[in-house]
């Protein structure tokens, strides 16, 4: 069975809300046979990693970057998958009060070299996540995770 890691930093109710949203995207009963994992980026190991077939990815932006949470798990990550999971589709969503694009940078790096997919547009919110951005989240969910089914 395919499965699809969650990797999150959660620490606001908007970066909470927005999980919860991809969660229930990803876990929809119309998607069969993806197994969600969900894991919180400083407890992610390199198995872990190595045995999704797609990755979610979650974290607030911080000081303009990535959480150091989700930093600490590309650290935790990054050699040990980079041949083993070339090719990968991954999603993302961010959650900032403001200057999201050095965090978008990173990530658009960081998987370039890992050389993942892109499965889905990223889902950025900016203040307090309204209706629309939650139906954002949930699309980002069941995006990537549908497009892991057999």
């Amino acid at each position: 069975m395919p499965q699809l890691l969650l990797i999150h930093h959660t620490p606001s109710p908007h970066t909470q809300a927005m999980f919860e949203a991809v969660v229930s995207g990803a876990t929809d009963p119309e998607i069969e046979g993806v197994e969600v994992v969900r894991k919180a980026a400083l407890e992610v190991t390199t198995s872990d990693a190595l045995a999704a077939d797609g990755y979610l990815l979650g974290s607030p932006a911080n000081l303009g970057y990535v959480s150091g949470a989700l930093k600490h798990a590309f650290d935790t990550i990054y050699y040990p998958c980079l041949d083993s999971t070339k090719g990968r589709p991954f999603g993302l969503y961010l959650h900032g009060n403001e200057g999201t694009e050095g965090a978008v940078r990173a990530i658009d790096s960081i998987t370039a070299g890992l050389e993942w997919s892109k499965a889905s547009e990223y889902v950025i919110v900016s203040g307090k996540p309204t209706k629309d951005d939650l139906e954002a989240c949930w699309e980002l969910g069941a995006t990537v995770a549908a497009g892991l089914m057999g």
